[in-house]
């Protein structure tokens, strides 16, 4: 954790965490408007597989591949799944210092507080194992196996479950920023 503060400490300001924010959230937003509904169009209505934050089962799996057809899993696989495959890195990066940056504001960069830091890298992980694991399934169809359905879906659920935890974590932190600047500013009236 020490050598993660190091860095964090190098490189957080408020222009370089400010770009790698846009930077991210206009890649996630392509996904959500062009790669997802491309790919959903043949999906017949049902969810992608990344798009499932409680996980999913086999049946559930193999009914969606069935649906998607050659041509939808050959558009998940060749255009979903490249920009999914750089979406996880700027995720983890630019949560990290999102969060490390507003510690820093409080003044807790530098105490356990740090390790929420964690949690988008630890999110992020998880999505490039649930993407291994669909590119897996969807390259080896229809031979895909159980286990590898039942390892996926572990991988959904923590990256969105971490996901979860640490935007709750921010709220709290921004709340808390917000708290210091109020004060801050009856003090200096």
């Amino acid at each position: 954790m020490e050598m993660l503060n190091k860095i964090i400490q190098k490189i957080i300001s408020g222009k370089k965490v400010l770009g790698l924010f846009i930077l991210t959230n206009l890649v996630y937003a392509f996904m959500l408007m062009v790669t997802i509904p491309n790919t959903m169009a043949f999906s017949n209505g049902m969810k992608l597989l990344d798009m499932m934050p409680t996980g999913y089962d086999y049946d559930y799996v193999n009914k969606l591949l069935i649906t998607l057809g050659n041509t939808g899993r050959e558009v998940y696989v060749k255009n979903q799944i490249p920009v999914d495959m750089m979406y996880p890195i700027l995720f983890g990066m630019s949560y990290c210092l999102v969060m490390a940056y507003f510690l820093k504001k409080i003044n807790k960069l530098n105490t356990s507080y740090s390790y929420l830091c964690l949690l988008p890298i630890i999110a992020a992980t998880a999505d490039y194992l649930e993407n291994i694991g669909i590119i897996t399934m969807l390259n080896s169809y229809p031979d895909f196996t159980e286990n590898t359905v039942k390892v996926t879906s572990i991988f959904s659920v923590i990256k969105s479950s971490s996901t979860s935890v640490f935007f709750i974590a921010l709220v709290v932190i921004l709340i808390l920023v917000g708290i210091k600047y109020f004060k801050k500013s009856i003090n200096s009236t």
